[in-house]
Parts: C-alpha cells; structure tokens; sequence
C-alpha cells in the first residue's frame, strides 16, 4: 500500500483493533457512580436498536456551541455595520468612493491575514485559546472605532477587528465540528451561520436606532465590544477540543470532555476513533521525522488534495456570488435603486438583514434532513436567478429614470451638463443629479462643490445657498424612478435563496472533509481563499458599476454563479450523517465524479484509479453503510 494511502485510511486497519468495545476509555476519567459510565465501564456494546439522533444533544454541548457562536455573532455583526455606519461617515468626513472602499475592505485584507496563520495557531495553542484571543482582539477593534476622530483611527480600528473576524472564521466551525455528534453535527454547524445573519439583523437595527444622529455611528461600531466581552469570559470556564486533546496526548481531558458532550450510546465508538487516529498521527510523525509540511502532505495525499480543491472552490464562488456587495453595501444599492432618505435606506437595509436571518433557520431545519449537496445545488440555482432579476431591475430602474436633462441656462459650460441622462451623469464622480420634486422634468447634471459630493451642486438651484429653501433634490448617486422597489425584491429573493445553503454551506463542508491532521490547515487556507476573494468584491463592486454599469454588475455576477452550480454538481458530495473521520474517503473518485458518485447517504463504492495505487497491486475501496473503509482483494 502507498503512504498516501495510508494518510487517508484514518479509519482502516488501525482503528480496527478499537473497534471492539472489550477497550474502555481511561478508568482514571470516568465516575463509577454514573449509570452511564457503568456502561462504558462494563464493555456492553452499543444496542444496535439505539438511534443516536433519538437522543437528543446534551445540554453541555448546545451551551458550548453557543458561546463559540458568539465568534460567528461578532463575525456577522462587524461585517453587517458597515452597510449603515458607511452612510454617516461618508457624510462626516467627506469621504469619497476610495476610502469608502478601503473602509469596507481593511477589515477583509485584516481577516485574510489572520486567517492564513489561523491554523497554525489552532494546531498549537488549540481551538479554545484561539477563539478567546479573537475575542479580546474584537473588544480592542471595538473600543478604537468608538474613540475615533479620524479617518486613520477608523480604518485601523476596522483593520484590528479583521484580525478578529479571520481568527473566529477559520476556529468556531472547527471546534463546533469537532464537538458535534455526527447526526446533529450539520445542525450545530449552521447554527454559527445562524449567528452570523443574526449579528448582521442586529448591526441593521443598531444602524437604524442610531441613524438619527450624526454621531451613532461611534455606537454603531462600538458596541461589538459587548458580545466579544462575553465570549472571553465564557470560554475561561469551557473545555478544548477532544480531538485536539487525544492528538496531544491529554487522553483523560478529553474523556472528561466527550462524556460531556457525547450521546450514551456513541461515547465508546468517538473515544476508540479518535485513539485510533492519535496511533496513526504517531506513527506518521516518526516515519516524517516530525518535520513534514502538513501542505506538502495535502498535496501529496490525492484525496485530501481533491478535498481541498472542493473547500477552496465553494469559498470563492461563495463570494463572487456577491453575497458581500449585498451585506456590505446593501443600503448603497437601495440608494442607487432611488431611495432618498438615509434614514429609509437604512432601515430597508434592516429589512434585507431580517431576511437573511431568518431564511438561515430554514437551513437549520434542512441541512440535516434534506443533506448538505441538496440544498446547496437548490441555493445556488436561487443565487443565480436572483442575480439575473437584480440586472433586469437595475435595467428597468435606468430605463424609467429621467433621461432628457435639460442644460442649465441653456449653455454647456462643464462636463456635466453634457450628460443626458440621469445614469450617466451620476457615474461621474465629479457630478450629480438635481431635480425639481414637483416636476421630474425640471432636472439637470451639475457639478458637485469643491469636490463633495454631499454638500450640493457648485452652483444652480442645488447648491448650497438654495438647498433646502429651494424645491430641488440633490442626488449624488442614484436616480428617481417609479421601479425602486424592484431592487428591494431582489436583494430578498437572493437571501431566500442564499441564507439556507450558500451562506453556511461553504464553512460547514469545510470543518467536515478534512482529517484530523489537515484540518486546521485545509480550513485555513479554504478560509484565506474566502476573504481574498471577498476583497476582490467589495473593492470593485462600486468601481463595477460605474464601468460596465449597474444591471452589467449584476449580470456578472450571474454569470459567475453558473459556473458555481456547474462546479458543485460534478464536485459536492454528501457529507450527512457521516463520521468526520470517514469524509474524506468520499474523495477517492476523480474530482469532477465525487459529487454524482455520492447519494443520498453518502454510499458509494468505487474503484480506486490505478495511478492512486499501491504497486503490489490494484486495490478496490469500498464503503459500507457504517462508513467502514476496508481493502478488497483484488479478483
């Protein structure tokens, strides 16, 4: 057999000897007085008549999800502000299109960073130190955003609590997996998806209360310290990882923890697999010299690799799904669509994020019962036509704005009046829109003042002298049109869609396909992948729209997600039900045969492609219903 055979086969020839139940768990870890642990102790096997999922979660595990949620919370809610406190900034500190973005984007370039040594701080610290060390470096971002008096403070407090929000990305699914028994693991994963859009409802309605002020945003932005404060507190009196406890030797701790968080009737199969795999670390350590490349070991073991290439494919298509532009710059868009009031807009905004919470419970319902490829195929298929609604409304939104400007005092004299339509003048960073609200007709393209956009046009009935005495409107970046609404329909009908399986999908296949030894890795480096690509979004979608224009933006983005449905049809296996440690064997097929090679249950049986093989010989693999991988002679 090849090594790179043997790095898969976590659950091959040498769990086989734990399999029996005559091999408790450490005596030392257990209390003898426990009926439960009498049981254990006795050696009696698992009553095949016992449904693990009958039994329901212990209360332990569902209190330590959701402290370690809380991650997901602050991840949501940090990213979600921005869409309503980017309103009164701009305002404040005249901000134009550039600094808007890098205001936006910092946090991301911040969390692409930490992500990428996220892992390796896993491996090391653990999962624990790792999520309260994010916390604390959210309270610091915290308290800098609300003590801030210029634009350098505010983009190095956004730039602090990236680092925050990379750590907690590529650490809470992690260690939620990790604890969940595999017939709720699904439920339990999404549940930090669930927390992420409830933070984004949460910044929407701290954006919308503070609104009415020039100074909420300092409250907007500060108040994230709350929630980080107690995640830090709460993790000083909850455990690590029992795996990242049994792969560094502290077996009694993670008895200790299992008992804790593990069904009755699944304790001795958890503690025998996860032994298993301590044996097997060993010996591939001492057969490395302890000095491999854990990449270099991805690499080289083709399952894995395909595993990886799957992770880092979901995360990128993820995000050039758009789902940033909505989160990010929902309010801007529903400005860009007509709305006049920042007030309205952000309350809308709140709307968009109520949705997005709420249709992310409707995946809690289904990850688990429709299974993980179902649902993200149906999402995605949503995504894609949301995004084609969402071009043709911005087209009908252009078309139904004013397109006939008349030319104030009948003169050309600067670049902007030489637009003629509403669309194109307020593309022009340096113009923008007045019009009579009594009559649409009565509009003109003007230039702004001093560069601010904000303050009014240079000179005519919307500059500053007549605004507001006048009855003009001054509109920097968008035009009026009956059709506004259509662009709010759309921004729902892609979080209907989105929320249930693209949203949380990504990160909860990502903390399940990986082995014990790659995992940290492969989610670090899937969850770098993620906030590259999201920095690519929200630093070109404003610039998107004035290039190829709005409904064109949008109808990339469609584009893109076809290409995303392409990829997970042939690539996205079923991962329901099925052990962490026996995922990965989903991956002995080609690549683009994984996804059509899996049902249902996650069942197949394949034969392993000759160039993957041992050279004593072809070797068949195949997987019965319990997820055990074992050899096939060769006929």
């Amino acid at each position: 057999m090849k090594e790179d055979d043997k790095d898969l086969l976590d659950n091959g020839s040498s769990a086989d000897k734990y399999d029996s139940p005559k091999q408790p768990p450490p005596t030392s870890s257990l209390n003898t007085n426990s009926q439960y642990d009498k049981e254990i102790l006795s050696g009696r096997p698992r009553s095949v008549d016992t449904d693990p999922a009958s039994e329901g979660s212990p209360p332990f595990l569902k209190v330590l999800a959701g402290f370690a949620a809380i991650g997901g919370f602050l991840f949501g809610y940090d990213t979600g502000v921005v869409s309503g406190a980017l309103i009164l900034l701009k305002v404040q500190f005249e901000l134009p299109t550039v600094w808007q973005e890098l205001f936006v984007t910092i946090t991301i370039v911040a969390a692409a960073l930490s992500s990428s040594v996220g892992g390796m701080m896993n491996d090391r610290l653990g999962r624990r130190p790792v999520i309260q060390i994010s916390s604390l470096v959210f309270l610091i971002g915290a308290v800098i955003l609300s003590l801030s008096y210029n634009i350098t403070m505010l983009i190095i407090g956004r730039a602090v609590v990236g680092i925050g929000v990379g750590l907690a990305s590529v650490t809470v699914t992690v260690y939620i997996a990790e604890l969940s028994p595999p017939s709720v693991r699904g439920r339990f994963l999404i549940i930090n998806a669930l927390f992420i859009t409830g933070g984004q409802f949460v910044a929407a309605l701290i954006d919308g209360l503070f609104s009415y002020w020039p100074w909420g945003w300092r409250c907007m932005l500060g108040l994230a310290g709350v929630p980080a404060l107690i995640q830090m507190i709460g993790f000083l009196f909850l455990p690590e990882s029992p795996r990242w406890l049994i792969k560094h030797g502290k077996l009694d701790e993670a008895c200790a923890v299992l008992r804790k968080t593990c069904p009755p009737s699944l304790y001795q199969d958890q503690y025998n697999q996860l032994v298993a795999l301590k044996e097997q670390e060993e010996s591939s350590e001492l057969k490395d010299g302890g000095c491999f490349s854990t990449i270099a070991r991805i690499m080289r073991t083709p399952a894995v690799r395909r595993a990886l290439i799957l992770g880092c494919g979901l995360q990128m298509f993820q995000q050039l799904a758009g789902i940033n532009t909505i989160m990010y710059y929902s309010a801007s868009i529903l400005r860009m669509s007509g709305v006049r009031s920042d007030k309205v807009v952000i309350w809308l905004a709140a709307v968009v994020a109520f949705v997005n919470f709420a249709f992310t419970l409707v995946g809690v319902y289904f990850i688990d019962r429709l299974g993980r490829r179902k649902l993200g195929l149906r999402s995605m298929a949503g995504v894609l036509f949301s995004q084609i609604f969402l071009a043709g409304a911005f087209w009908a939104i252009a078309f139904t704005s004013p397109n006939d400007l008349n030319i104030y005092n009948g003169t050309v004299s600067d670049s902007c009046s030489s637009y003629r339509t509403c669309g194109s003048c307020i593309v022009d960073s340096s113009c923008g829109f007045c019009y009579s609200n009594s009559s649409i007709a009565n509009s003109y393209c003007l230039p702004n003042s001093n560069g601010h956009l904000t303050n009014g046009s240079a000179f005519g009935p919307c500059s500053q002298s007549n605004l507001p005495e006048d009855n003009f409107t001054w509109a920097e970046d968008y035009c009026p049109s009956p059709l506004s609404l259509l662009a709010l329909v759309g921004l729902i009908m892609y979080l209907i869609f989105f929320a249930p399986g693209m949203g949380p999908l990504p990160w909860t296949i990502n903390a399940e396909i990986y082995p014990l030894w790659a995992r940290s890795t492969g989610n670090a480096i899937t969850g770098t992948v993620n906030w590259l690509c999201n920095i690519m979004v929200s630093m070109t979608f404003l610039s998107l729209t004035q290039l190829i224009t709005r409904p064109g933006t949008f109808a990339l983005y469609a584009v893109i997600c076809f290409f995303g449905l392409v990829f997970m049809y042939l690539c996205l296996p079923e991962t329901k039900g099925k052990p962490l440690e026996q995922v990965t064997a989903l991956f002995r097929v080609p690549l683009f045969s994984v996804g059509r090679s899996s049902n249902k249950t996650g069942d197949y049986q394949v034969l392993v492609q000759e160039e993957e093989l041992s050279p004593l010989g072809r070797r068949a693999i195949s997987e019965d219903t319990t997820g055990l991988v074992r050899d096939v002679p060769e006929k």
